[in-house]
């Protein structure tokens, strides 16, 4: 069986392994894992959204059949959601699990299924493990999916059509104080990126005094050409937007809204690092909140600056928000986020939320009467300064990840651009900790011959003299 589950699920390619009969066989999986092993009532309940991608609203009703066939009571969504919203109803449902269709930020012949837990955060890697061995089992007895018509599904109350952003809008403006943002009357341009976080930050903001343009949020399959994912490259429609109505802040989501980026009025890119490091700030001097600080191993080090010296403590995980949801289940975590643009608060599910954090933005803009290009020089003079790169380098040949990691630990370098090297961490890839607080980490791909190559230095310089290093040692894999 060639379906595997990664950190946050299963994706592949849509009528090649993405197909629907391999779904259904994934959601038969799922549904015996619920039925033997799930939080469960009687019956059991499972949520299930989608995506704007191709066939996401099919696939999700064959999801929908395939737990109805299985005596499992199905909350299927009306229409595309946030990934956060289908995750914050499995809580409000008290439902066994939650299974999202969607591949995220990938480019749109990707398709897939995100698995939540009964907590409304990403299935745990060892659920994830029973799952795929349901799946293997179900192969081994070439048993099929039990599945039940769709109408017959509605009349019996196995299938119930939903619409999980109402109760997942009343706990955000729980979370955020839409008085304060209003007291900014900022004109606001959402970048939905055509993605299923269309709508929600405009529905958010409608009882404020801002003013929301928004912009890809029109049903596209095909993204426009462009990954759906919030970085600087795929942002040119936003620096436009933000021009064109003069406004003071872009924000942007992934193609189901659990990532976040954004733009100043200038047209700058304010990337998930400084999104990062202004909200821990703000939680703590204007809100006074205290806890566990939880960041990958490719996030800056503005946040271990600030952690510091808050007295807080820190926590540093493997890339991956389904390592910090771990911690949020087992501590008291004030914030916890990856490079990426997931990020998530205490008080909230733990789920990366990246309508969520555009909203902390626009309070932390308001309670501080300052425009978004200040707020991060501010935090830059504070907690930096911090100059960031990543880039994905193509090996010539396939290498093990095991050996590339062994090798890059073994014949670490004692200086990077002259720097000295005085930690090597393992933690996730290999990671040179220098004497100056810049770092490097190099993550080999498990997957796919690639290595991914992280940086971040006091200065441009030497920002790019690790990126180099990190490039000579692509060369010679």
């Amino acid at each position: 069986m060639s379906i595997k589950f990664g950190t946050d699920g299963w994706r592949a390619v849509i009528s090649d392994t993405f197909t629907f009969n391999n779904l259904r066989l994934v959601a038969q999986a799922i549904a015996d894992y619920v039925l033997h092993e799930g939080e469960q009532g009687h019956p059991p309940e499972v949520v299930i959204g989608f995506d704007t991608r191709f066939l996401s609203d099919r696939y999700a009703t064959e999801v929908a059949r395939v737990m109805a066939g299985n005596g499992i009571v199905a909350w299927l969504t009306r229409a595309d959601a946030p990934t956060p919203a289908v995750s914050y109803s499995v809580v409000d449902k008290k439902a066994a699990a939650g299974i999202m269709i969607t591949a995220s930020h990938n480019p749109p012949r990707y398709n897939g299924v995100k698995l939540k837990a009964a907590y409304g955060g990403s299935a745990l890697p060892q659920q994830a493990r029973r799952v795929e061995h349901y799946l293997e089992q179900a192969e081994a007895q070439a048993r099929g999916p039990n599945i039940m018509d769709y109408q017959r599904a509605l009349d019996q109350g196995l299938i119930r059509r939903f619409d999980p952003v109402w109760a997942y809008y009343e706990h955000l403006s729980r979370l955020v104080d839409l008085d304060t943002i209003s007291l900014g009357e900022w004109r606001v341009v959402a970048d939905a990126m055509y993605g299923s976080g269309r709508g929600c930050i405009a529905e958010m903001l409608s009882r404020t005094r801002c003013r929301v343009y928004e912009i890809r949020g029109e049903m596209n399959p095909g993204f426009g050409g462009i990954h759906p994912e919030p970085i600087a490259r795929y942002l040119n429609a936003l620096v436009a937007a933000i021009a064109a109505h003069h406004a003071d802040v872009g924000l942007a989501t992934d193609g189901d809204a659990d990532r976040i980026g954004a733009m100043d009025c200038q047209g700058n890119f304010v990337d998930p690092h400084h999104i990062f490091a202004l909200a821990l700030r703000y939680l703590v001097q204007k809100r006074g909140w205290t806890g566990t600080v939880v960041k990958t191993v490719s996030t800056t080090q503005m946040v271990d600056r600030l952690a510091a010296m808050y007295g807080l403590p820190l926590v540093e995980t493997p890339v991956g928000f389904n390592y910090i949801a771990e911690r949020m289940l087992q501590d008291d975590v004030l914030i916890g986020g990856e490079e990426s643009g997931g990020l998530s608060i205490k008080g909230h599910i733990p789920e990366g939320d990246g309508v969520l954090m555009g909203l902390l933005l626009l309070e932390i803009m308001a309670e501080a009467r300052a425009p978004l290009h200040e707020l991060v020089a501010d935090i830059q003079r504070v907690a930096g300064p911090a100059h960031y790169a990543r880039c994905d380098l193509r090996l010539r040949h396939p290498v093990a990840k095991g050996e590339m990691i062994k090798r890059l630990t073994e014949d670490a370098p004692g200086t990077i651009g002259g720097t000295a090297v005085r930690e090597i961490s393992t933690l996730d890839g290999v990671k040179y900790r220098l004497t100056d607080e810049s770092w490097l980490l190099i993550r080999p791909s498990g997957t796919e011959p690639v290595l991914r190559v992280y940086a971040e230095s006091p200065t441009p310089e030497g920002m790019t003299a690790l990126l180099e290093y990190g490039k000579r040692v692509a060369a010679e894999a």
